[in-house]
């Protein structure tokens, strides 16, 4: 099972500026002891998979590797991390469905799916069977979508709704096969 989990993105669906840029998840004070079910959320995961840029913007944060399971990056040009990164990431490349294979066939059958452009290619191929949103009450007005086109519409239900820090939305979504 693929999974989507604490994608803060603006109002407007954006989770990124033009620039690529994230401070704007600063913008509302949260609690450094908060984790907003962050850590319950990771205790059912196997493995994150996210893209290179997604990677790369987490290197730049400076907190090191906090999933506390493998991670599976995605990129044809990246092949090392930084030292505090190597034991707990491999790279890859390859369709979202050859990467879920990869993952099934190194025991990671439950996986997070981080990074906007990796969203997009699994839903893509609908390999995401839950999606957890995070809204932050910004506009940036133009940016990075989390969500980009598809070929085909993909049913969800809702699971669940709550608010955070009595301003932040967390919404849960399970895909509704047919």
């Amino acid at each position: 099972m693929a999974r989507n989990d604490q994608y803060c993105l603006h109002c407007n669906g954006y989770i990124a500026d033009s620039e690529g840029k994230v401070e704007w998840l600063d913008s509302v004070p949260v609690p450094e002891d908060e984790d907003f079910g962050f850590s319950d959320f990771m205790s059912n995961i196997d493995a994150v998979v996210m893209g290179r840029v997604t990677f790369e913007t987490l290197i730049g944060f400076g907190v090191g590797w906090h999933y506390g399971v493998p991670g599976i990056i995605l990129s044809s040009t990246m092949t090392s991390a930084p030292a505090e990164f190597a034991e707990y990431v491999t790279f890859a490349s390859g369709t979202p469905q050859e990467i879920v294979d990869l993952a099934k066939g190194k025991g990671h059958s439950n996986l997070y799916i981080d990074g906007g452009d990796t969203v997009q290619r699994f839903l893509r191929e609908d390999l995401i069977d839950e999606l957890i949103i995070t809204e932050i009450p910004v506009l940036l007005g133009d940016g990075m979508r989390l969500f980009g086109e598809l070929d085909r519409r993909l049913d969800f239900d809702l699971a669940g709704t709550e608010v955070l820090a009595d301003q932040i939305v967390k919404t849960h979504y399970c895909r509704k096969h047919q």
